[in-house]
């Protein structure tokens, strides 16, 4: 069946209006920060007509401690990420390779747990954390952030795990291998398309998070980088090339680790050719 020319021109065009319309306000954000001063929104033609430049990105580096913010951020997203996405793994494989009581109902509320408010949740996961001990600490942040995600690796991997073929699990039990070989050199391995996008999808959702942070943190120096922004954009509300340059810095790590695990996203055959029949 031939493709009609013009209707396949029509389409193009209305895919390359929709990514103009996109990428165009991420643009003139960028732009933005190369004018020095901008303290109302830049016209275009000052926009255009501005020179490349990084101060506006040093200073902000370098005021309110933004720096230590933004490590703050890159410990408290990347043990997150880890742990929710290993954690997850270890809560799908036994989902899958175990019987025991009440499986599918277990399974169910944890499906179920995902459809609650971030913002319902938070006075009892206040509540818990308190009466353990830590509040303002990375740790009761750590607690709820993986607690959070395994819920969600856990019900997108369990679907990968079930495609593994029993082949590979059985030649690894008749080798005399336990659960934890069969997991870490079948199961993960062939799993690195969900893993990738999990973690993208871990990393990118605690980077951002604010309100959670903002309960259990009390110490400002504690604090992650969307809270240092709000911060920083409430004293800084005039300066337009400021908040931009900051607002750039703070996507950076999640354009990064997008472009890492890029490639690991969920793709169709991943089980191919590992069986030979």
């Amino acid at each position: 069946m031939k493709t009609n020319p013009i209707a396949k021109v029509i389409v193009y065009m209305i895919l390359i209006l929709g990514v103009l319309v996109f990428i165009t306000p991420f643009i003139y954000m960028i732009l933005t920060t190369f004018v020095k001063g901008a303290y109302s929104l830049p016209r275009p033609s000052e926009v255009f007509s501005a020179v490349p430049n990084l101060d506006n990105y040093e200073v902000v580096w370098t005021k309110n401690n933004f720096f230590r913010f933004f490590l703050n951020s890159l410990l408290v997203a990347g043990v997150a990420t880890v742990g929710s996405v290993f954690f997850g793994a270890l809560t799908a494989y036994a989902f899958v390779r175990f019987t025991f009581p009440f499986k599918e109902f277990i399974f169910r509320v944890f499906i179920f747990t995902m459809m609650i408010p971030l913002v319902l949740a938070i006075v009892p996961q206040f509540t818990v954390v308190k009466s353990l001990g830590l509040v303002n600490t990375y740790y009761g942040l750590w607690l709820i952030y993986i607690g959070g995600g395994i819920v969600g690796s856990t019900f997108f991997l369990r679907g990968f795990f079930e495609k593994v073929p029993k082949e590979l699990v059985e030649s690894i039990v008749m080798d005399g291998g336990g659960n934890w070989r069969i997991f870490w050199n079948i199961y993960l391995p062939l799993s690195k398309p969900a893993l990738g996008t999990m973690a993208i999808f871990a990393f990118s959702g605690t980077w951002d998070e604010y309100f959670v942070a903002l309960t259990i943190i009390k110490d400002e120096m504690m604090r992650t980088l969307p809270i240092a922004l709000m911060m920083f954009q409430g004293k800084y509300a005039s300066n337009w090339s400021w908040i931009f340059a900051a607002s750039i810095i703070a996507i950076l790590p999640v354009i990064i680790i997008y472009i890492i695990f890029q490639k690991k996203f969920v793709q169709g055959g991943m089980n191919e050719g590992s069986v030979k029949g």
